[in-house]
């Protein structure tokens, strides 16, 4: 599995949030300069994160965007599922009940479900709250 630039970006715009999460909204320039993404790609991110109700989204003057949850409610997981699709590791292990034609037989089947169950229960188990604690001190 490969985080694309759209995941990572996802991450760090939800962690600026977390660091900014004071009940105001936070412009898109805003995080734009800061998190040094163009704000083009931002915006396409931002749509993504708003249309799965992981963020508030205001339009015009006093807008932005903000956080509707605690940051602890916002797994690293969830984030990177909205941004990526899926966490999985390779394409047969995607989603549950997807499977190819040789999936009774795949000897290495065993191995990708066992990845692809760590890999989301690590991502599961970090919160974009507890990141954002834990590297405040180096932010500011």
């Amino acid at each position: 599995m490969m985080v694309s630039t759209k995941g990572r970006y996802a991450l760090q715009v939800m962690l600026y949030l977390a660091d900014n999460n004071d009940g105001g909204y936070v412009p898109l320039k805003d995080i734009a300069e800061r998190e040094e993404i163009s704000q083009k790609y931002l915006e396409s991110i931002m749509t993504v994160l708003s249309k799965a109700g992981m963020v508030d989204a205001l339009h015009g003057k006093g807008g932005g965007y903000r956080l509707n949850r605690d940051p602890d409610e916002y797994t690293v997981a969830s984030v990177l599922r909205v941004a990526e699709g899926n966490l999985a590791p390779v394409s047969c292990v995607e989603s549950e009940g997807a499977s190819c034609e040789k999936s009774d037989s795949c000897r290495t089947l065993p191995i990708w479900l066992k990845l692809n169950e760590m890999i989301n229960d690590y991502f599961e188990g970090i919160t974009v709250g507890e990141i954002a604690r834990s590297t405040a001190a180096a932010v500011k």
